[in-house]
């Protein structure tokens, strides 16, 4: 029998995910948690093959619940569900150890055959998304600029965003220049909707 853990902060969709997966002979669904800072927990208290991650949960994200389930508990494989079908994500769940990484209108059937193969040793990966990483290629932000762009997402002044990352001002405008150039945005606030919106925050 195949140990699941949900992990998704919308409760219609946990519970839907649960039902569909108890209909599958071999696969039953151990635990469910609501937010990805629970994950780890959850993991540990009932020792689940694979875990099944929303990457927008509240907590920490999928993707950073993956982090910390791969380095406490290795042996159960994070498989990331979203409905953010955008390369930038599919690049960072693998960095982060995901075993697979799937769109959530995939059919159950495709689930189910995903959980099997990742417990197999095998990595699923949604075919589209893949040509779409492969095609746009690594982000071109530095980490400095990711971390700019991210405090500059909310409409941060410059003196903001300066307190907040311990850099000086003048230091926080070229990054944000950089940043804003990678993009190809006309502003902070664009270039920090258009990096999230490739993945690459």
């Amino acid at each position: 029998m195949i140990r699941v853990l949900v992990a998704e902060d919308q409760a219609m969709v946990r519970g839907a995910l649960r039902a569909l997966l108890d209909l599958e002979e071999d696969i039953d669904v151990v635990a469910e948690v609501g937010r990805g800072d629970l994950v780890v927990d959850a993991a540990l208290a009932h020792s689940p093959d694979v875990a099944l991650l929303d990457i927008e949960m509240p907590g920490c994200d999928g993707l950073e619940a993956a982090r910390a389930l791969a380095a406490a508990v290795p042996g159960c494989r994070a498989v990331v569900l979203t409905t953010f079908g955008r390369p930038g994500f599919l690049r960072r769940a693998m960095e982060v150890g995901a075993a697979g990484f799937l769109v959530k209108d995939a059919p159950v059937a495709e689930l189910a055959r995903a959980i099997r193969a990742v417990v197999a040793g095998e990595r699923v990966i949604d075919r589209d998304l893949a040509a779409a990483a492969l095609a746009l290629g690594a982000t071109p932000l530095s980490t400095r600029e990711a971390d700019v762009l991210r405090a500059a997402a909310d409409g941060a002044t410059v003196a903001d965003i300066a307190r907040r990352l311990f850099l000086s001002e003048g230091t926080v405008r070229n990054y944000l220049s950089s940043a804003i150039g990678k993009t190809g945005a006309r502003t902070r606030v664009e270039a920090a909707r258009v990096a999230e919106e490739k993945g690459w925050l």
